[in-house]
């Protein structure tokens, strides 16, 4: 219900903050639940894919640093996220989505590079994607890095791929994690080629 209720206020918000939120090929987007993996390049990609790809509600990972406070913390545990420990992550980390996605209900949010500051993608999307049997949907984002370049009312673009399917009778082995990353990868530059030639993102 929070969430429900918060995702107009947000959108209402980026709106009046920037105005032009350009969603393309919503199409592409399977029907029922699914993993929404993409690279991280800003801090509110998160909220942008959430709006883009409504009426779906997400589940998001967040850092357990941001539960600390309080108001913060009610908003992240009514808006179905859950914290993960990046120092010392647990079987959580892998089982609080399974089952979320297993339920049908939430899709999820990730990204596998798991920083802003990293291009190196870590396992654990593809093994999500195998034990839930859902589909993973690569999106970029191309706009403002910057909360500066935010309001002066740049173009915020959300561009979706096609569906990835992981058979489930494959064994995620280092090999076939491999495949997976490399996949996504692929359809991330194929994205980007696809919405501006010319937009390069460069890990800082």
């Amino acid at each position: 219900m929070f969430y429900r209720i918060i995702r107009p206020i947000v959108r209402f918000i980026v709106w009046v903050l920037n105005g032009h939120l350009h969603v393309h090929h919503k199409e592409r987007i399977p029907k029922g639940n699914y993993i929404l993996a993409a690279p991280h390049r800003t801090w509110w990609e998160p909220i942008l894919f959430a709006l883009a790809a409504s009426p779906m509600e997400f589940m998001f990972m967040t850092k357990i640093e941001l539960y600390k406070n309080p108001v913060l913390r009610f908003i992240l545990d009514h808006a179905h996220a859950f914290p993960v420990d990046r120092k010392h992550p647990g079987p959580s980390v892998l089982k609080i989505p399974i089952d979320g996605l297993r339920a049908g209900k939430l899709s999820l949010i990730i990204f596998p590079s798991g920083t802003r500051h990293s291009n190196k993608l870590k396992s654990g999307t593809s093994v999500i994607a195998k034990l839930s049997h859902k589909p993973i949907v690569p999106v970029v984002y191309q706009g403002p890095l910057t909360f500066k370049g935010l309001l002066m009312r740049k173009s915020l673009d959300v561009c979706f791929g096609d569906p990835i399917y992981i058979d489930h009778k494959t064994k995620m082995n280092h090999k076939n994690e491999e495949n997976v990353d490399s996949k996504m990868q692929t359809a991330w530059d194929k994205l980007d080629k696809e919405q501006n030639p010319n937009f390069h993102y460069v890990a800082k």
